[in-house]
């Protein structure tokens, strides 16, 4: 099965990574398939450039993105919409006069 999965490129303590296609039980940086884009955490803010049409081929083809890829992915618009995590506070459906 071929995973979308990032690759660790770049020297000690400054990480920056490829989005690439490779098979599910090569190592992290072992082969791959094809480079579809990098990701540098390390500027402000985060650098994503992913191919848009590479991705959605890929994905077409039956690839699955890793759950870190998938959200580089949702923030770059390649699929459905960004993921915003609520942080509001759910009613505990109590008065409050406690």
């Amino acid at each position: 099965m071929l995973r979308m999965r990032l690759r660790r490129v770049g020297a000690k303590k400054q990480p920056r990574y490829r989005v690439v296609i490779a098979e599910a039980r090569t190592p992290r940086d072992g082969a791959f398939v094809a480079t579809i884009g990098y990701y540098d955490p390390l500027t402000e803010p985060a650098t994503v450039n992913i191919d848009r049409d590479k991705a959605l081929g890929w994905l077409a083809k039956g690839a699955q993105p890793s759950d870190t890829v998938e959200r580089l992915l949702r923030g770059a618009g390649v699929m459905g919409q960004p993921v915003v995590k609520s942080t509001s506070v759910e009613e505990s459906g109590g008065t409050g006069d406690e």
